[in-house]
């Protein structure tokens, strides 16, 4: 079963391996600052339409931040 802190670990991941600051990840998202925090903190998971927009400016997949490649 997949659980919401293995998608919040790789979630962070991901972010901290942008080369994008998170104040400029918080504009390209339309969000505060302590948003992009809370994601990498693992405190919050975003929003689905923010996830999307996310991964897109990331040129992640969505499947392997939700765990789904991992069978």
């Amino acid at each position: 079963m997949i659980t919401s802190k293995e998608i919040q670990i790789k979630l962070a991941e991901e972010i901290r391996n942008s080369q994008i600051s998170q104040t400029e990840l918080a504009k390209k998202l339309n969000v505060k600052q302590p948003a992009i925090s809370q994601y990498l903190s693992g405190k919050t998971l975003p929003a689905l339409d923010t996830f999307a927009n996310l991964c897109k400016i990331l040129d992640l997949n969505p499947a392997e931040i939700l765990c789904l490649n991992n069978d």
